[in-house]
């Protein structure tokens, strides 16, 4: 104001915009107040995506929470996704643009056991699936099995091909990890790798059901679809791996982030290791869009 009108007085400054001496430095505090807190938490949200580089606004909020209670911080989600779309920090969709599942094949596929099944705790029903990550002008492919309760990775390999062999290295992974899987179901696409003789066996010998998706639709998967996802959008995206070696290297320290630092929307806002100690119901934080779209069409 100041700048403005340097040759006019602050007290007809105030008196020609209406508002009392009182008023104006009221709101010069409370604008320098609320710049400090802007600046400290842009800080935080840089701080948090130093180690989940795409975290989303609702995460982030929930994770910021208690250091914003501790500095009497309010902020809404609302407000946060405001200030990060002024500073250019909301994230951009990455589409996929590799195809991994090859169902055109020669083995068994099974039927779709999970339509109406709900787990209500750990080690019920596994979902599995594979995505590609890109290692300097080729690809390498990355197999997970994913508990749907807990939405925790229980197993996992990076391989150089899509080999079937790779597949079970996943899966036993996650057998060696787990205790008490009786009456587990493993489900997953009708990839080849995953109809094939030896993988089947595998579930076979310890007693696991195998359950497949119907047709191409990625929400007869969707567990396994959005981990692969969250690995891809928000941990993976910017690393221009030189090397299989060195992408190992980061899959592993990505898994322990997702495993046990990221909130989960679907483990009301728990990460996977937490949520997965659990028996019960557990809220979910989120709106399934497709569906809704679907059903307003």
């Amino acid at each position: 104001m100041r700048s403005l009108y340097p040759s006019v007085g602050l007290t007809t400054l105030c008196r020609l915009f209406g508002v009392s001496r009182q008023a104006y430095y009221i709101f010069n505090k409370r604008s320098m107040r609320n710049k400090l807190r802007d600046e400290y938490i842009l800080e935080i949200v840089k701080a948090i995506r130093r180690v989940h580089p795409r975290m989303g606004v609702r995460k982030l909020h929930e994770i910021m929470k208690p250091e914003m209670q501790r500095c009497k911080i309010k902020m809404g989600r609302d407000a946060l996704f405001d200030l990060l779309s002024d500073n250019q920090l909301l994230i951009r969709k990455r589409r996929r643009k590799i195809k991994t599942t090859i169902s055109y094949h020669r083995y068994r596929k099974h039927k779709n056991l999970i339509k109406d099944f709900t787990p209500y705790k750990n080690n019920q029903l596994w979902v599995s699936d594979l995505t590609y990550i890109r290692i300097g002008n080729g690809f390498s492919f990355l197999f997970l099995v994913t508990d749907a309760y807990s939405r925790k990775i229980v197993g996992y390999h990076l391989a150089k091909n899509m080999e079937t062999f790779y597949a079970k290295k996943a899966l036993q992974m996650a057998l060696n990890s787990s205790t008490r899987i009786e009456g587990l179901i493993h489900h997953s696409d009708r990839g080849v790798q995953y109809c094939s003789h030896e993988y089947v066996k595998l579930c076979q010998d310890y007693g696991i059901r195998l359950s497949m998706t119907e047709d191409g639709n990625p929400l007869d998967n969707s567990i396994a679809e959005r981990v692969n996802g969250i690995l891809k959008e928000e941990y993976l995206y910017e690393y221009q791996f030189a090397d299989h070696d060195e992408a190992s290297s980061r899959i592993d320290s990505t898994v322990y982030k997702y495993n046990q630092l990221r909130p989960h929307l679907s483990c009301d806002m728990q990460t996977p290791n937490d949520a997965h100690s659990r028996t019960g119901y557990i809220p979910k934080r989120w709106k399934n869009y497709y569906v809704i779209n679907q059903q307003n069409h």
